[in-house]
């Protein structure tokens, strides 16, 4: 950027994201909370996969229908807005007494409300940005499992020294703190929901439907095996005859890995053509599909699956890149939302199948196999994305 004040303002915008995305992330570390539900709620673990499927998709909605708000409200009031009624959801969780109430709160109204909140940080933080974008973007999308990598040690000291409701208790005032922070901190930095008078546009989306399908599904085939992994690293890692503390461990590495790449696949985004980036990514997974299918063991099986999770994240970095590559910054919110579908529907459809087949047969190796065929397919189309910006 070549104004002064423009540059000084961009932190400011950066550090709103920052605030309210980290909070917001620690829906990743829901499963901290399944034990204590379960013994202070009686519910079973199906319900509590419910809940958070639900809140997976109400994260999607809310992302969809923040774009339709642009007009009725500043980015301030949005955030605030968006963060008072996730942590509604919070305190309607944390009083719960059974599984409507924590369907309503922590599925419906915490997810609807990051929703919002992550596509209004989106939206306004790329109308600020004229390079870099790639890293920027990738660094945003690293915030919710950095979150989680934050917010889970601390959920499971506050469990054991203050129980389920007060720790549910504190994080909705988190939320609320986060909120307000990230309100006042866009309304310094002068975030704003639409390009000023006179940008240019972006390409027209209508005419890009073919790019936009491909790039959905690149999208969906990385998060489905990605977030099989994300959400059952450590029952994999046992079932590969790993100990409990190493599936521990190997959890908190993958989620690392998972962040990390992130922003490593929004920074080469930055200086190689997205689409390569995601070719190498689903390569990346699928020797790691290929190594665990033909040599099981639970060494090897923490390399691979945090091998898959990194390339997940790859791909996560360069698509959040490839929207404003392709789009630009005036539609970024709006394609964004549509995009994350992918990852509500990847989160309903392998991870769901990967709890079924273990169930039938102890094991995860029809898993894996279903995930190389799902990165080799992700390879193929990545590869026939265009590398610059269609005309």
């Amino acid at each position: 950027m070549t104004d002064p004040l423009a540059r000084r303002r961009v932190p400011l915008a950066l550090a709103a994201v920052v605030a309210l995305n980290l909070p917001l992330g620690t829906v990743y570390a829901f499963s901290v909370f399944i034990r204590p539900l379960e013994d202070g709620l009686g519910l079973s673990r199906a319900a509590l996969s419910f809940v958070f499927g639900l809140a997976i998709l109400g994260f999607t909605l809310g992302m969809n229908c923040g774009p339709l708000l642009y007009r009725l409200a500043s980015a301030p009031w949005l955030l605030a807005g968006s963060a008072t009624l996730a942590a509604l959801g919070i305190v309607l969780a944390a009083t719960a007494e059974g599984i409507v109430q924590l369907a309503l709160g922590y599925g419906a109204l915490f997810g609807f409300g990051g929703g919002i909140a992550y596509v209004v940080l989106l939206q306004g933080m790329n109308l600020m940005l004229t390079g870099r974008r790639g890293l920027a973007n990738g660094f945003i999308v690293s915030l919710y499992p950095l979150g989680a990598m934050i917010g889970a040690p601390i959920f499971g000291w506050a469990l054991s020294a203050h129980g389920l409701r007060a720790t549910l208790g504190g994080l909705a005032v988190t939320l609320a703190a986060a909120g307000l922070a990230a309100a006042l901190l866009a309304a310094a930095s002068g975030m704003r929901m639409a390009a000023p008078a006179g940008a240019v546009a972006g390409p027209p989306v209508a005419r890009q439907l073919s790019l936009f399908l491909r790039i959905w599904l690149v999208f969906f085939l990385a998060a489905a095996a990605g977030l099989t992994v994300l959400g059952q690293a450590a029952g994999m890692v046992e079932a590969y005859g790993g100990t409990k503390a190493l599936a521990l461990s190997a959890t908190t590495a993958i989620t690392g890995c998972i962040a990390a790449a992130r922003v490593g696949g929004g920074w080469l985004a930055d200086r190689v053509a997205a689409p390569l980036v995601m070719v190498g990514a689903h390569g990346l997974a699928l020797s790691a599909d290929a190594l665990l299918v033909l040599f099981p063991g639970p060494l090897l099986a923490v390399a691979t699956l945090a091998m898959i999770g990194t390339g997940y994240g790859l791909v996560s970095g360069s698509v959040a890149a490839a929207i404003g590559i392709y789009w630009g910054a005036e539609h970024y919110g709006r394609l964004a939302g549509r995009l994350y579908a992918a990852w509500c529907v990847a989160a309903i459809t392998l991870p769901v199948v990967a709890g079924r087949v273990f169930d039938l047969t102890g094991g995860y190796a029809a898993v894996i196999m279903i995930a190389a065929a799902g990165n080799l397919l992700g390879l193929l189309v990545a590869g026939s994305l265009p590398r610059r910006v269609p005309g």
